[in-house]
């Protein structure tokens, strides 16, 4: 191993936890079983890098093969990124051609290199038919940076690709470009959601947040009782009361369903709007700029948040739907302007 592939080999050992070092080394599948039993965990992890440092050398390890040992700590810990979705779509008339992901790989490969002197590409297949791709960017004159990286997952025959939010803004044409050539697309948009939650980013675009409801169109005593609608609670319970909460019930059955809602942390509004009165004269009635705002729901699990609010009598049921409409609109980014 040359000085920078040791080097980018150590950080990334540095990152993993000592909890899940065996299972990650196990599935780089790199070393060999003997050579991952002589490890040893109880020692310090500065020491614990070298033992390692040493196997690879035995090996010699190459820099894609660290770049790999990077993908699967990145999928272990995927939530520690931003994910953008891109949505690519096909020319008006043309047909699904037949997928081959090898050539996927090729042609997406390809691209980059021909963009750009010193970039390296990466992949690992994953469940689903899905591909997840590491790429380190450089420039004409300068190395592949291996410490900031884009990753993008991209499922096959499918116009949708997952890539974690990129400081390297002049990179997302480029990158663009290479998904809609590689996968046979004509055009590509970045769509107005994101989260860190991949698998319900998945959910969202792919509509598969309400399979279960579909099968399961019934609410069962426990899913009542979680909404905070037990309908055998206190026998002194006064008519009005209990007739209301069963619309509640109703309501939010039939606005958020009785699966779980796909995971995402905030959902952003911006309004604009001009003023409008029919009384003459004041500051604002002069003014040509149309009034901005910015509002932000933000919460660890914001759509079982909102699917809580009425049930718990914090709002009135049914919401608005504004807030309701996230997961079919496929958005948590809106732009609210005057009709």
């Amino acid at each position: 191993m040359d000085e920078s592939t040791a080097e980018f080999l150590k950080r990334t050992v540095l990152k993993i936890p000592l909890t899940e070092m065996m299972t990650i080394l196990s599935a780089w599948d790199f070393l060999s079983e003997n050579q991952l039993q002589s490890v040893n965990l109880r020692q310090r992890k500065e020491s614990l890098v070298q033992d390692l440092l040493l196997l690879c050398e035995e090996k010699r390890a190459s820099l894609n093969d660290v770049a790999l040992l990077d993908i699967i700590y990145t999928q272990f810990h995927q939530h520690q990124k931003v994910w953008d979705v891109f949505q690519m779509s096909k020319g008006p008339g043309e047909d699904i051609d037949l997928f081959d992901m090898e050539q996927f790989k090729r042609s997406f490969k390809r691209v980059l290199q021909r963009a750009l002197k010193n970039v390296m590409v990466s992949f690992r297949d994953a469940k689903e038919d899905a591909v997840w791709i590491r790429i380190a960017w450089g420039t004409q004159h300068k190395k592949a940076n291996q410490y900031k990286p884009t990753y993008v997952v991209y499922y096959s025959q499918t116009p949708y690709a997952f890539t974690s939010s990129s400081q390297l803004k002049s990179t997302i044409p480029l990158l663009g470009q290479a998904l809609t050539i590689a996968s046979k697309h004509h055009q590509i948009v970045k769509m107005d959601l994101r989260s860190r939650y991949l698998d319900s980013l998945k959910a969202i675009v792919f509509k598969q947040y309400n399979q279960m409801f579909e099968t399961h169109s019934s609410t069962t005593p426990q899913q009542e009782r979680s909404l905070g609608l037990d309908i055998n609670m206190d026998s002194r319970i006064i008519h009005e009361n209990r007739i209301e909460k069963e619309r509640i019930q109703r309501v939010t059955q039939e606005t958020f369903g009785d699966y779980p809602q796909p995971r995402l942390e905030f959902a952003q509004y911006k309004l604009e709007t001009k003023f409008k009165s029919d009384l003459n004269g004041g500051i604002l009635a002069e003014r040509k700029e149309p009034l901005r705002c910015l509002i932000k729901f933000s919460s660890p699990h914001l759509l079982e948040a909102l699917k809580s609010l009425a049930p718990a009598g914090i709002a009135d049921a049914p919401l608005s739907p504004l807030l309701t409409c996230i997961p079919n609109k496929g958005m948590n980014y809106f732009k609210i302007r005057d009709k």
